[in-house]
């Protein structure tokens, strides 16, 4: 069984987190890039509430997810505002490995860490290209903190991404967004309405439950 662990951080930090990622028996990892949106009404009116931002993820066997997103949170100073944002889920299958993971890891002090389980999902919308900014208006009036919004292009006019077994066409955004649980419901309420999900074409949704959180702060 696996699990993905995936983190949130400003450019130009994604490799130190690959760097680190190795002392917990994570073999490797995919950097995309994204941006972030930060829900402040003056940031917005000076064209600031934008941050460029890398998204890695990488999948582990699940007896190693827990310490090894601990580690890294640690590492990287996740308990400071503004440094970054880790969460990991579970994998159902994952298809692609010849071997298993074996690695023996050292025992890691976590503490001052902020963790919280079970409290929190994932929403991630898929939409048309210039839609995911819509995706965090709506979801900022059910009570969202903002998201992070990533370009999702096919590699080539004949190839298409998948995200979750999802088809990612060209001239397509995904919006992630990590929200408390007894806020889903209205958010994704919010989206659909505002973005009329419902109808062809206009996108998809989906939730996933999160394992561990590293990095939120209120």
């Amino acid at each position: 069984m696996y699990s993905l662990i995936c983190c949130i951080v400003n450019a130009g930090r994604a490799s130190k987190i690959l760097e680190f990622a190795k002392k917990y028996g994570v073999k490797g990892g995919t950097i995309s890039i994204g941006r972030g949106t930060i829900h402040h009404r003056l940031l917005k009116l000076l064209a600031l509430d934008e941050v460029r931002k890398e998204i890695v993820t990488m999948v582990v066997e699940r007896e190693l997810a827990s310490q090894a997103i601990a580690g890294i949170s640690k590492d990287m100073d996740f308990e400071k505002p503004n440094h970054g944002i880790a969460f990991s889920y579970s994998v159902a299958e994952f298809i692609g490995r010849s071997r298993k993971i074996k690695t023996e890891i050292n025992e890691t002090d976590v503490k001052g860490v902020i963790k919280e389980k079970d409290m929190y999902n994932i929403i991630y919308a898929i939409v048309n290209k210039g839609s995911a900014e819509d995706v965090i208006d709506a979801a900022n009036k059910a009570g969202s903190e903002g998201g992070t919004i990533i370009n999702a292009r096919g590699a080539g006019i004949h190839e298409v991404q998948k995200l979750f077994d999802v088809p990612i066409e060209r001239e397509k955004e995904e919006v992630l967004i990590i929200t408390k649980k007894e806020l889903k419901n209205g958010i994704i309420e919010s989206i659909r309405k505002e973005l009329k999900i419902d109808e062809p074409g206009n996108g998809v949704l989906f939730v996933l439950d999160v394992d561990e959180v590293y990095g939120l702060h209120n």
